[in-house]
């Protein structure tokens, strides 16, 4: 990268970038002991990959690509699954649960798969969901399991740390615990030789010398054993801690609920003597009413749904803008996200290096902008063109796109047909039920004939941005200037049974001078034009 750009970086404004220098001040301009600078996030396998884990991985690999323009220390993403963690409930949304009830307590990682033979476990066969869900929106990461960690010995030196700091890490623990919880509470679990299951019991003595713990097995009977090797776990919060200080974690995002607990966590790191990651807590998502989104409750959006009508970039993007306020993430955010894309999109080649750091499809694409796929089509307008055309057939609506783009099929522009696949599909799921069209005024249908009149006479080659004027003009001769939005707002109503709508140029354009004509005819004959014609 040139001093410019670097420069550049080194002054921009957009939140990646904010955060990524607080990371070479961290650093002082040199790589850690380890030989570069450690991204994570973690990932909780008792249950399929969701919105959430996507939110994460891609605003931290925003935060690592802004670093990577800003210091030349290597860099590693570690997307971390707590997978010995002990399987506390059967999930709703997996075969088998029998087999899974008789295998309550047990590690992840030791809990047979529900769903095929295909792997050694439950926690194998989410870890593999996981890893195929990151790789199909292409991110660079190194996946790493706690199962891994702990039986390899690679988390003993931080386990035996702990051990000898167990009196201290305990005393951090046990303010924050009810009553009856601080009774039985140890950091360390203990995963017991004769059931396989990750205990919840009290230890009874530790031994820092030996590298040991005493604690009650499930049958009363005492069991000494190490806290290396994979015999215990540590408890989620310490497990957080122990995870920053044995990997040496220098960037993790959360989110704002968390924030008590990476507290905590930051203080059990620098009694072990290390030091806590930078970190960046992000607001939640709402649910349609303004509510938290709970996972057991299923009042989110999920991945699948989302790309059921829109591009990954449109999800990336609406992580990107303003992880700091809170969002609702539901059906109705989906438009909206797409065209700001599109938009994002379409100035990032012609924008100046300074303002291109601080648009979102910089930091979606790594900086690279992509050619715009879309050649001026955006989501509403594909979903007033499914209006109007009545038409659940993507065939059908491809014949309008060719005369809008011309030359254009779905073999040569899959992005434009990906589009028109979702907005067809968002359309009868979403809109058709909720069109409202209303009949003209008085004063309205004067202004609809003059329109009409003004297009008929139009030129079939008449580019956008000239029906737009014309359009524009139309509503000047019939309505004093304050009243022209009344005017568009007007075309949407009565035309497209909406309140709101696209560039009526680019609309009339796509659907076609003639077909645009008809439609205004029909609104003046007072015709049903949620029916086909």
């Amino acid at each position: 990268m040139s001093q410019i750009d670097r420069t550049l970086a080194e002054a921009a404004r957009a939140w990646p970038f904010e955060e990524a220098r607080k990371l070479v001040a961290r650093i002082g301009g040199k790589a850690p002991a380890k030989g570069y600078v450690l991204f994570e996030t973690g990932y909780g396998p008792s249950g399929l990959p969701h919105i959430g884990t996507f939110g994460e991985v891609v605003r931290t690999t925003m935060v690592r690509q802004a670093f990577q323009r800003l210091s030349d220390v290597p860099t590693r993403l570690f997307c971390f699954s707590d997978d010995m963690d002990g399987l506390r409930k059967v999930p709703d949304n997996v075969p088998n649960k029998e087999m899974l009830a008789a295998n309550l307590g047990k590690p992840l990682t030791s809990v047979p798969d529900p769903f095929s033979n295909e792997h050694p476990s439950f926690g194998a066969a989410n870890n593999a969901r996981l890893r195929a869900f990151l790789d199909s929106f292409g991110f660079e990461y190194e996946f790493q399991s706690a199962t891994d960690w702990y039986k390899s010995g690679r988390f003993d030196k931080m386990l035996l740390a702990m051990l000898q700091h167990y009196d201290e890490v305990q005393a951090i623990m046990l303010p924050t615990l009810g009553e009856e919880r601080r009774a039985t509470y140890s950091i360390f679990l203990p995963i017991s030789p004769k059931t396989g299951r990750v205990l919840q019991v009290p230890v009874i003595k530790t031994d820092a010398q030996a590298g040991t713990i005493v604690y009650r097995d499930e049958d009363g009977t005492l069991v000494e054993t190490p806290v290396t090797g994979g015999n215990v776990k540590l408890q989620w919060k310490a497990d957080w801690a122990g995870r920053w200080f044995a990997l040496g974690v220098d960037y993790e995002m959360y989110g704002k609920d968390l924030i008590p607990s990476a507290e905590l966590s930051a203080k059990i790191v620098k009694i072990l003597g290390g030091e806590p990651p930078e970190g960046f807590n992000f607001e939640l998502f709402l649910d349609e009413e303004g509510k938290k989104i709970s996972k057991s409750k299923g009042n989110g959006l999920s991945v699948e749904e989302w790309l059921r009508y829109a591009p990954p970039e449109s999800l990336a993007l609406y992580m990107q803008q303003q992880p700091r306020r809170a969002k609702r993430l539901y059906f109705d955010v989906i438009p909206r996200a797409v065209d700001d894309y599109l938009a994002a999109v379409e100035k990032l080649p012609a924008e100046e290096p300074a303002k291109a750091l601080e648009n979102a499809a910089w930091h979606i694409h790594d900086g690279k902008a992509p050619a715009n796929s879309a050649a001026g089509v955006n989501f509403n307008m594909l979903l007033n063109l499914a209006s109007v055309a009545h038409t659940d057939s993507k065939d059908v609506l491809w014949q309008y796109l060719r005369r809008y783009v011309p030359g254009a099929t779905p073999e040569n522009a899959p992005y434009l047909d990906r589009l028109l696949t979702g907005a067809v599909a968002y359309y009868q799921d979403f809109v058709k039920a909720s069109k409202k069209f209303r009949l003209p005024t008085a004063a309205e249908r004067e202004a609809l004939q003059d329109l009409a009149e003004t297009l008929a006479k139009l030129p079939e080659e008449s580019t956008a941005e000239f029906i737009q004027n014309e359009v524009y003009e139309a509503g000047k001769r019939h309505f004093a200037q304050a009243e022209l939005r009344q005017w568009f707002k007007t075309l949407y109503e009565v035309l497209l049974g909406s309140e709101q709508g696209p560039r009526m140029g680019a609309f009339i354009k796509l659907y076609g001078r003639d077909n645009v004509v008809k439609l205004i005819e029909r609104a003046l004959a007072g015709e049903d034009l949620s029916r086909a014609a």
